[in-house]
């Protein structure tokens, strides 16, 4: 998951992540542009954080996180 320190979707993303017992690994980009630039490469032109990679695979923000909970998807993506 790509984040920013002071960004509370992120901090909403790692909340969830940790009630479902998921392991996560965050990119803090806050003082590197080469990683912003990653990010937003990776995530087809996207700018905001946080950006979040299930492997390879672009899942989106938070709220596309908090959708797939919802939709009872989550896991099926794992």
């Amino acid at each position: 998951m790509y984040s920013s320190i002071l960004c509370s979707y992120c901090k909403a993303a790692k909340k969830l992540f940790e009630e479902e017992n998921l392991q996560y690994s965050e990119i803090l980009i806050d003082n590197s542009s080469s990683l912003r630039e990653d990010m937003i490469k990776k995530s087809s032109g996207r700018r905001t954080v946080p950006q979040i990679f299930f492997g390879n695979s672009h899942i989106g923000g938070f709220d596309d996180l908090q959708e797939l909970k919802i939709n009872k998807k989550l896991m099926t993506l794992l």
